[in-house]
């Protein structure tokens, strides 16, 4: 087990699709107790970082580390009651429920001494509810909109019940206040029943408002990591977004909000 306060790392990985290197030697720790976010423009690498995490993908070189062991030598049930994923897109089988759904994340907690249960019943329908897919308990997946299906496949990763989540832009297909409404239930899975959190997000100020640590990454490498108070600032983020902005206080929050600067105008606009 590791004590450093990081159950999950790379050390110096190099990840590539094919030929193509997305990241070389790259070394990122996750802190243990964090909702920690990841930013970055298009093709940065983030989103490659995360299926690392999840052992989507193996790295070419270097290691990555849940519980000071290697994560591609743990058994697929073991590292499932661990690790956690909500994948950016998901294809749910033909014909099955939400609830249905929602109750294979108790998969990995199924075995020859331990069978389906109460207990099991209760966590799918909190899952459910946290969610609020629990309406739609019997409807067909396939037939939800992209919301409601992503709040579905959020429902089954915390039906999963792992100490640790990853979150592969969680927020997608959905309007404003369902982001808001997810983003929130993250928050409060983190501060309240105490479970590490990673997530790729693409909206900074939604970053800089929810994330406890933050990972800012370009081209491949991370550009700085912390606390999104101590390390957003406006050279930040035009070195990783190439946007000239202003960094005030949220009034709400008090996180650091960004403001893109207004294109000069001379004359009338017509």
């Amino acid at each position: 087990m590791t004590t450093t306060g990081e159950r999950l790392l790379t050390e110096k990985v190099t990840l590539r699709y094919g030929d193509r290197a997305i990241a070389t030697e790259l070394s990122v720790a996750v802190p243990d107790d964090s909702f920690t976010v990841i930013v970055g423009p298009n093709a940065c690498g983030k989103s490659t970082l995360l299926r690392a995490f999840a052992r989507l993908l193996k790295p070419a070189a270097g290691r990555v580390l849940l519980d000071g062991e290697q994560i591609g030598a743990l058994p697929s049930k073991e590292l499932a009651r661990r690790l956690g994923l909500l994948p950016q897109s998901s294809t749910a089988p033909d014909g099955i429920t939400v609830a249905d759904l929602v109750a294979r994340g108790r998969y990995p907690h199924q075995g020859l001494f331990r069978q389906w249960s109460h207990e099991d019943e209760r966590i799918v329908a909190d899952s459910m509810v946290a969610t609020n897919v629990d309406a739609l308990a019997d409807r067909f997946v396939d037939e939800l909109s992209g919301g409601q299906r992503q709040r579905v496949w959020l429902a089954m990763a915390i039906a999963q019940q792992t100490p640790l989540l990853l979150l592969d832009e969680p927020t997608t297909f959905l309007d404003i206040a369902h982001q808001v409404e997810v983003l929130d239930l993250c928050a409060r899975l983190h501060q309240e029943q105490g479970r590490t959190l990673v997530a790729v997000l693409h909206d900074l100020n939604q970053a800089t408002r929810y994330a406890t640590h933050l990972i800012a990454m370009r081209d491949g490498a991370v550009v700085a990591e912390g606390v999104p108070s101590e390390i957003v600032t406006a050279d930040l983020v035009e070195q990783v977004f190439d946007l000239p902005c202003q960094i005030i206080e949220d009034p709400q929050t008090g996180t650091p909000l960004v403001v893109p600067l207004a294109p000069v105008r001379r004359g009338p606009v017509r």
